[in-house]
Formats: structure tokens, C-alpha cells, sequence
């Protein structure tokens, strides 16, 4: 007597059928999405950004009674790196370099002048001003021309980015490009073109209202 041989089904159950067709369905739309090929998908999944920051509060007012004479703009290539001991920088490290682009003005503190720096003669048509050297400003980082070039970082540090949130990961680049652009002020001429703006803005002023002859020295 022959045993009749039974033949296995090869038939795919019809829910994995149905999720079959629900990934394929899923890749093609979103290889849509990506490709730009189905129009209108872009539009539909596209962000939007909502500005919803609080009014600006006035925190205080003050005075100013200096005269910004001269501004310098600087450029420096920020090359940092950390390295950990006894760990490759492929394992533990980073290297960043980064262009900050900043400004830093020169200017003269009117409001230091007393009346004993000020001399007029009695017709006046003459008259000799002593003002206080030129100083520098605070150096500012030009947000808009300043920017990272490359970040290499290692294993680990990668990993750390993806369990928390650094806002401030380019803090150290860019306060060593606000220090060096401090220093870079500091041994250029900025002072020196200030005080001799100054002169040239205050002679100008009082030779309009007459005087013949004014000097302006600087001390102090």
C-alpha cells in the first residue's frame, strides 16, 4: 500500500502578508518623502518653527558719555584639542576647529574730563583739551561669521552625546576666540586711531563755533 506524501504549504499566512505590505507601503513613501519624487509629501511632513519666547524686560539704563572712535574687526582659526590619559583620541577626545569672526572698538571716556582739563582764552579763539588715553572694549563674536570648520570627537564622546543635551559644546572654542581677538586688539594701533579721531571730531566741532586753535593732548 503507498503512503500518500503530503506536500507542505509554502503559502505565507495572510497577516504577515498584511505586514508585508504595510512596511513596502511605508519604504515607498518615505523614499518618496526623501527623493523629492511623490510631490506634495515634503510639504506635508515639513517643520515649522514656533518663536514663542517671553517679551525683552528692561534690566537698566545707563549713561554713556564715551565716544567709540575706532572699531577693529579680527578674525582667528581656533585649533582645541583635549586629550585623555592613557586613551586613544579615537576612544577619548575631541578636536575642534572653529573661525570666530569678532569686533572690538576703541573709545574715549568724555565724561572723565574735568574743568581743569579744559582751558580757554578770554576772546576764545583758543583753546587746549586734555582727555584720558583711548581704551578697548569688550571683544564680541560675530554670530553670523562665526562658525565650526570640524569636530572630531571619540567613541565615548559620541555615545555621551546621545544620552544628554550639550548647548554649550562650542562655549570653549568660542570664548578662546573672544581672548584671542582681545589680544590681538591689544598690540594693534586701535588706541592710537581712536585718540586721533577724537582729535580730528573735536577740533572740527569747536573750530564750527570759532575757535581758531585747539589742542588735544591725552594723559591719564
Amino acid at each position: 500500500m503507498t503512503t500518500p506524501i503530503r506536500r507542505v504549504s509554502k503559502r505565507m499566512p495572510g497577516w504577515a502578508k498584511a505586514v508585508s505590505a504595510v512596511v513596502l507601503v511605508l519604504v515607498v513613501f518615505f523614499a518618496g518623502i526623501r527623493l523629492s519624487v511623490l510631490p506634495g509629501l515634503k510639504d506635508l511632513f515639513g517643520t515649522e518653527t514656533h518663536d514663542r519666547s517671553g517679551p525683552a524686560l528692561l534690566q537698566s539704563i545707563q549713561d554713556i558719555s564715551r565716544y567709540d572712535a575706532a572699531s577693529g574687526n579680527f578674525q582667528i582659526v581656533v585649533d582645541l584639542e583635549k586629550d585623555t590619559k592613557y586613551l586613544p583620541d579615537a576612544i577619548r577626545g575631541s578636536r575642534t576647529l572653529y573661525v570666530g569672526a569678532g569686533t572690538v572698538d576703541a573709545y574715549v571716556d568724555l565724561g572723565k574730563v574735568g574743568d581743569n582739563d579744559v582751558t580757554v582764552n578770554d576772546d576764545r579763539t583758543s583753546a587746549t583739551l586734555r582727555l584720558p588715553h583711548a581704551r578697548l572694549g569688550k571683544a564680541t563674536l560675530d554670530a553670523d561669521r562665526s562658525y565650526a570648520v570640524s569636530k572630531q570627537r571619540g567613541l565615548l564622546d559620541r555615545l555621551g552625546d546621545l544620552f544628554s543635551d550639550n548647548p554649550n559644546s562650542e562655549q570653549a572654542v568660542q570664548k578662546l576666540a573672544v581672548r584671542h581677538i582681545s589680544d590681538a586688539a591689544k598690540k594693534s594701533e586701535l588706541t592710537k586711531r581712536a585718540e586721533s579721531n577724537t582729535t580730528s571730531m573735536l577740533k572740527g566741532l569747536l573750530s564750527s563755533l570759532g575757535f581758531k586753535e585747539v589742542r588735544v593732548t591725552y594723559g591719564g
